[in-house]
């Protein structure tokens, strides 16, 4: 069963368990590197063999699957909160945009002061245009998800021939005037890496400056990024709504809560997550072949795999309801506290790493390789969610973000410590 307990959802926990931890194994590159190296691996810290492994790793398995599931969770557990609000008589509308404000305003906090990856302000931007379809049908979430999947693809396929055509006259330009003036002519590489505002070295340099503490980076993202979440909400309104409507319809049919039969959740594994990921091994196999150009890497991420990630994070969904189907154990167990404690879990790696790779701390931001960071801090950080989430809500309620979130969000102080344990009554004297 998908639920054990009367008010969770254990599938919808531990699908968003993988998700979290999942998507901590790309940001850790966004935390470690300038922010070009996220997008082009060949700029910094791709010097041997393990980088690679782990860039092709990351690429295959992670990025972009599970940011996927996670807004499609979102959406879902949005509906969720949705749903059980008018159940007991209280506005949808107010319990939803309460949640959505707070989240907005706790993500731009993050965004500004901590780290430029933050997605919290965008769910919360893009979660306030998706609440209008909480009243329809399965069917119809998942037309509209369709319908603006299909639109993004498209719209993404444009821009990238652009983008290519932009650039490529930007080089044959750069690379004449180079020949004429008797100098080296730039690569591509170096024109993305001028594009984002000079030779490799002189970005790091300047990067590094930014993040040497917690107050150059507030002024750096405030003074020359205030706008950047709203604008990133813009470009990828068509990609997250489509998710967020895509977990709202899975949700209604009974999918992502574990209610449909065996034969349609081992479909989804096999030809959804299996079938994907043997595409997006044949597309690694090809931007390896390439050297991991920009071009190779930007048209695998931002292309040819962009329609596959959808149906491999509903594969993914599939994989972990087959898990539990015969019970929980250990991991799962663990796997869904960690998911419940998303919030704090996807906080709380930044502001662990924060201190580690920044100047005002360790200093490690750019010394390492996408191997070594990936080592070094990935997995402590796992095993830290997984027994940490669980050890904490055996004692409490919510995680400690959750907390503050419900919180602000109702506006009153929430109990946090689980009640004590009943002592059981004495036995009747015989």
């Amino acid at each position: 069963m998908a639920t054990t307990q009367p008010d969770r959802i254990i599938s919808l926990d531990l699908i968003r368990g993988l998700a979290v931890l999942g998507i901590f194994s790309v940001n850790i590159i966004g935390m470690s590197f300038m922010q070009g190296v996220y997008f082009v691996p060949t700029l910094q810290g791709f010097d041997g063999l393990g980088d690679h492994i782990m860039y092709l790793v990351n690429f295959v398995l992670v990025d972009g699957k599970l940011r996927s599931l996670f807004s499609m969770l979102f959406g879902a557990s949005m509906l969720l909160v949705v749903d059980r609000a008018v159940a007991a008589g209280r506005s949808g509308a107010k319990v939803h945009y309460a949640r959505i404000f707070w989240l907005l305003v706790i993500g731009l906090l993050h965004y500004y002061v901590f780290w430029w990856g933050d997605i919290l302000s965008h769910y919360a931007l893009i979660g306030g245009i998706a609440y209008f379809w909480w009243r329809r049908s399965a069917k119809v979430l998942l037309i509209w998800a369709a319908a603006f999947l299909t639109f993004n693809l498209g719209f993404s396929m444009f821009m990238g021939y652009q983008n290519y055509q932009q650039m490529q006259a930007e080089l044959a330009k750069a690379q004449t005037e180079a020949i004429e003036a008797g100098k080296p002519a730039p690569t591509l590489e170096e024109m993305i890496a001028k594009e984002d505002g000079g030779p490799p070295r002189e970005v790091f340099d300047e990067a590094k400056a930014i993040h040497a503490n917690l107050i150059t980076h507030t002024e750096e993202q405030v003074s020359n990024h205030l706008a950047q979440p709203f604008m990133v909400s813009v470009f990828l309104l068509p990609e997250t709504l489509g998710l967020m409507l895509l977990g709202m319809g899975l949700y209604r049919a009974g999918f992502l809560t574990g209610e449909r039969d065996e034969r349609t959740y081992r479909k989804w594994a096999l030809w959804g997550w299996g079938g994907s990921a043997l595409f997006t091994i044949a597309v690694a196999a090809w931007i390896a072949a390439g050297n991991y150009s920009p071009m190779h890497t930007g048209v695998g991420r931002s292309l040819l795999t962009l329609p596959t990630r959808p149906i491999m994070a509903i594969g993914y969904a599939a994989l972990m309801i087959l898990w539990i189907r015969g019970g929980m154990n250990w991991l799962s167990t663990r796997l869904a506290a960690a998911g419940r404690m998303a919030f704090t879990n996807y906080l709380g790696a930044t502001l662990v790493m924060t201190p580690i790779m920044f100047g005002f701390g360790l200093g490690q931001f750019g010394e390492l390789t996408r191997g070594t960071a990936w080592l070094y801090f990935v997995p402590v950080l796992w095993l830290a969610m997984l027994v940490g989430s669980k050890w904490w809500l055996d004692r409490y309620r919510y995680g400690p973000l959750e907390w503050v979130w419900r919180s602000l969000a109702r506006w009153e102080i929430q109990p946090m410590r689980k009640a004590a344990p009943a002592l059981a009554a004495p036995a009747a004297a015989q």
